[in-house]
């Protein structure tokens, strides 16, 4: 009884954390993201206007431009909304400290068992340039990892038959808007914060031996200074119908919301395109890179799948589960097929 006591108490403290992402800056819904994500729509829809041909009756008004119809009448993006909190209070509650302990074991790994929460906790009182300079080195290196990590496992989700059905959950969606970026399968949160997890650990634990301390990272609203900036400019658009692209070669620099939404895109130009999170120039260096200037051609959606495959929360979670058995009996019965007799 002890044990299901400290279960349900630490569930209840998650599901408080949980009801206040709204006023979290370290949640990718918190208000100022929303925020700065209808800025940079308002200025999408000023540009429209200012490009659109005299006499065209029928532009609608911004409200209209920001919550369309077309997205918010389709089942699909009430999915999304359900399956938000669906997801939120049982797959992430289960995945909860996954990546802190993958973290925590890499970095006692590297430095011969340090503690990592020590570490933290001490914290990096220096000051000075030098300091400032050496803090935002380590931010940016350990980002940099994270996204090449982050880069490698999103590839191999999509190459890998039985990862694709899996990660197929999240490109499931028809329309989307913010909350479809929590459209993901338990398996594909587990594969990322187990990796990336011990990839920070491994970067904080080496960090810490050559430097003879941990570095604390610049921040605003306690959030990293680089992530604090993914999200301010316009992270919340890269789930939505509103195509923002960032002049000339910037969107090889930063990623723009319409560098995810071709990846979304079951255009056969843009299938298995554009891989990384924060720094496109994966996607350059490794030749994934796709972005043209406009989204005529964008269509979101999986290429050939029926819509009623995945259209409740439990078909999210079960589905793939199913197909990744039927593909390894269809695998078995290949291989026994070919199999010389004996």
């Amino acid at each position: 009884m002890g044990y299901l006591t400290d279960l349900w108490q630490l569930y209840v403290s998650y599901l408080l954390h949980f009801l206040g992402f709204f006023w979290s800056p370290g949640e990718r819904l918190f208000a100022l993201y929303l925020l700065t994500a209808v800025g940079f729509a308002y200025v999408v829809y000023r540009v429209r206007a200012w490009r659109r041909h005299d006499g065209e009756e029928d532009a609608p008004t911004f409200l209209g431009f920001l919550l369309p119809r077309r997205v918010w009448s389709h089942p699909s993006a009430w999915l999304d909304v359900r399956y938000f909190f669906f997801h939120k209070l049982i797959g992430h509650f289960l995945l909860f400290g996954v990546m802190a302990a993958c973290s925590a074991w890499a970095y006692a790994l590297v430095t011969g068992g340090e503690s990592l929460a020590e570490a933290a906790r001490i914290g990096d009182t220096r000051s000075g340039t030098g300091a400032y300079v050496i803090a935002f080195g380590y931010m940016v290196g350990f980002f940099v990892l994270s996204d090449l990590i982050a880069y490698t496992i999103h590839y191999l989700q999509h190459k890998i038959p039985i990862l694709w059905e899996f990660h197929k959950v999240h490109h499931s969606a028809e329309v989307m808007h913010p909350m479809s970026n929590f459209r993901e399968h338990p398996i594909d949160n587990l594969a990322y914060l187990v990796c990336i997890g011990a990839g920070n650990g491994i970067f904080m634990g080496t960090a810490a031996q050559l430097l003879g301390y941990l570095p604390s990272m610049p921040a605003v609203l306690g959030v990293p200074l680089l992530m604090f900036l993914f999200n301010v400019m316009g992270y919340n658009l890269r789930h939505s119908h509103i195509w923002l692209r960032w002049p000339g070669n910037w969107s090889k620099v930063f990623p723009s919301p319409a560098h995810h939404h071709v990846h979304h895109s079951c255009h056969p130009d843009h299938i298995d395109k554009n891989f990384a999170f924060m720094f496109p120039v994966w996607d350059v260096i490794f030749k994934t890179y796709e972005l043209p200037e406009d989204n005529r051609d964008v269509r979101f959606g999986v290429a050939g799948m029926n819509a009623e495959e995945m259209d409740s929360c439990a078909k999210l979670y079960l589905v793939p589960f199913r197909n990744v058995v039927r593909r390894l009996r269809r695998s078995k019965k290949t291989k026994e097929t070919i199999s010389p007799a004996e």
